[in-house]
């Protein structure tokens, strides 16, 4: 952990669990949810926030790359359906958002 974050990881899941009623309630949305998670993950890891995402689609190499893994072991896994984001067809090219890919990883640090 950073030394200029003032914000613990125990602090962040508290956050989070108060947080979800009031997502499920709809008083937040879940956009809104996962933005204040992502910025507090960021702070308590990082000391900053996250910084902001330009949304693209990338393509199975450069979602694999963004994984850490290879292609053909990325391919069998979203073939399995281990994965929560969804292929986006563009043209006939395979293409995923990168925003998703990140999200996943963000949320699936444990």
């Amino acid at each position: 952990m950073n030394t200029h974050s003032q914000i613990r990881p125990k602090i962040v899941k508290l956050i989070s669990r108060l947080l979800r009623p009031l997502t499920e309630e709809g008083v937040l949305s879940v956009s809104e949810e996962k933005e204040i998670l992502t910025n507090l993950k960021h702070l308590a890891d990082k000391g900053t926030l996250a910084p902001p995402i330009v949304p693209k689609l990338v393509d199975m190499n450069q979602a694999a790359e963004m994984l850490g893994i290879g292609i053909s072991n990325f391919k069998k896994l979203e073939r399995d359906g281990a994965f929560p984001f969804k292929r986006r067809l563009v043209g006939s090219s395979v293409r995923f958002r990168n925003t998703d890919i990140i999200e996943f990883i963000m949320f699936n640090q444990n």
